[in-house]
């Protein structure tokens, strides 16, 4: 069964910093490009910052500089770093696993920022 699971949310002052992260269980992390997209209620669920197999990351425009995806295929886990937070940032961010060439596709359950002005 595989499972993806967020942790690291929470409410913080703008210009405050969270890390989340998101831990895989039941796939073989090493081989799926992994991504952190967010939500907020009545919207689309939109890419964050992705990072693949071979650690080439990629940001959208609203977070360069702000924002850093890693991971750690030894521990199954990637993060995000978001420092510089605006209240623009809040929204559910949610974990995503992909695995290149393949309908294989996982989400986690999301974790919840709130960034207050």
């Amino acid at each position: 069964q595989v499972q993806l699971v967020e942790s690291g949310g929470g409410l913080v002052q703008a210009g405050g910093s969270l890390r989340l992260s998101c831990v895989a269980s039941g796939i073989t992390f090493s081989m799926y490009r992994m991504a952190w997209y967010r939500q907020n209620p009545g919207n689309e669920r939109e890419l964050v910052a992705l990072i693949t197999l071979g650690g080439v990351t990629n940001y959208v425009d609203f977070v360069k500089g702000r924002f850093a995806i890693s991971r750690d295929n030894a521990k199954n886990t990637v993060y995000l770093q978001m420092n510089s937070l605006k209240p623009e940032d809040t929204g559910a961010y949610y974990c995503n696993a992909r695995l290149p060439g393949s309908s294989a596709l996982y989400w986690g359950q999301g974790t919840q920022v709130t960034v207050s002005s």
